[in-house]
């Protein structure tokens, strides 16, 4: 394949959104804080979830959901091709910005969250079918098995893997908001590795249109993070809340589906590779919860950063030590997709999952000791 653009050639002309995006994101977040401490809409400490000193603005997730949506509109308006598949994804962010919103003010009960989600990925999935990306998604799975599918059975396979998709990121990146800056940073640092993707697939100019879509979500995700993460930075003084952190999680779920565009599992393979980290810490969470024999749902405070906090380590190092993971993970990602096909990526990838099983065990991760709080509680 020949190159047809260089990377600044790509960016010309579409770069500024993510400086849009920042402003809007930076100017609002401290508004939504003097809102949301003026109508008491705050996360309050408990012995065991919430360890936080003190009560801490919600509404995080609003300033982060505006910036996006409006620098989406300005995206949409560059570039009108793009319009119908930017619309459906805005509906969709709005409606689980909202879901999320409705956990923070009333603790919805799990399944109706799961409803929310459920939504916004058919939202999503009617986005996807307007650009043809649907049946591109079910190829990429359908193809290396050899089968060739009817139309109607793509698109219920496409259908299913969206809900999955959006269900699965949306949990990931709630379980991950757990300490400050923790979840805004990794992602954004995720957004970052997406967005090598997307700038080195639009090189090729084999989706124009598309590429410069995806390439428009990720900067405008990625300024709108960037936006909120220094209010959020340990000690932070407002919280993402479930609206801001499934917001994120829809997002990631976007990109892994729009990276199914190409057809081949060796895009959205990638990644699902640079989100590895939380997928790894709910993965872990799952396990240990299923072992102990509680609800999946359940909230406990051994997820991999409580655990590492528990061992001695300071809120920031642990911070810290996340970033550098997710940085780790977005380069491999974009490396395997760049240098290596998926029928070897996968067994490397699925190797690499095996190790960090066995050194989980290994340190007790699995079956954590148990900790009593101030009450006795765990």
């Amino acid at each position: 394949m020949a190159i047809m653009y260089s990377p600044m050639e790509v960016l010309k002309g579409i770069w500024p959104l993510a400086i849009l995006a920042y402003g809007v994101s930076v100017v609002l977040t401290p508004l939504v804080r003097w809102i949301a401490y003026r109508t008491k809409i705050v996360d309050r400490p408990d012995d065991l979830l919430k360890p936080h000193s003190r009560p801490i603005a919600y509404l995080g997730g609003l300033a982060v959901c505006i910036g996006f949506l409006v620098t989406l509109t300005a995206g949409a308006v560059l570039h009108p091709l793009i319009r119908p598949l930017a619309i459906t994804i805005g509906i969709a962010a709005v409606v689980i910005t909202l879901t999320g919103l409705l956990d923070d003010l009333f603790d919805l009960k799990p399944m109706h969250k799961v409803a929310g989600q459920v939504i916004a990925a058919g939202i999503l999935f009617v986005g996807l079918c307007s650009a043809g990306i649907h049946l591109s998604a079910a190829r990429m799975f359908l193809s290396p098995l050899g089968l060739a599918a009817p139309a109607w059975l793509a698109v219920a396979f496409s259908a299913c893997l969206t809900v999955v998709v959006v269900i699965a990121a949306c949990n990931a990146t709630n379980l991950l908001d757990g300490l400050d800056g923790l979840c805004g940073g990794v992602t954004g640092i995720i957004t970052l590795g997406f967005v090598a993707l997307t700038v080195y697939l639009a090189c090729y100019g084999h989706h124009e249109d598309q590429d410069q879509f995806r390439i428009i979500l990720c900067l405008a995700m990625a300024g709108a993070v960037l936006g909120f993460l220094p209010y959020n930075a340990p000690p932070a003084s407002i919280f993402l809340g479930d609206a801001g952190s499934m917001l994120l999680g829809f997002f990631v779920a976007t990109m892994i589906m729009l990276f199914g565009l190409e057809g081949t599992g060796r895009w959205f393979l990638a990644a699902c590779v640079i989100f590895g980290l939380p997928i790894i810490d709910t993965a872990l969470a799952v396990v240990r919860r299923v072992i102990s024999g509680v609800s999946i749902f359940a909230g406990d405070r051994s997820h991999l950063y409580d655990q590492l906090v528990d061992r001695g380590m300071s809120v920031k190092k642990v911070v810290v030590l996340f970033y550098a993971l997710a940085l780790l993970a977005a380069v491999l990602g974009v490396a395997q997709a760049i240098f290596m096909r998926a029928r070897y990526a996968l067994p490397m990838d699925t190797g690499i999952m095996i190790i960090i099983a066995i050194i989980f065990v290994k340190k007790g991760m699995i079956h954590p000791e148990q900790r009593n709080g101030p009450n006795g509680t765990l």
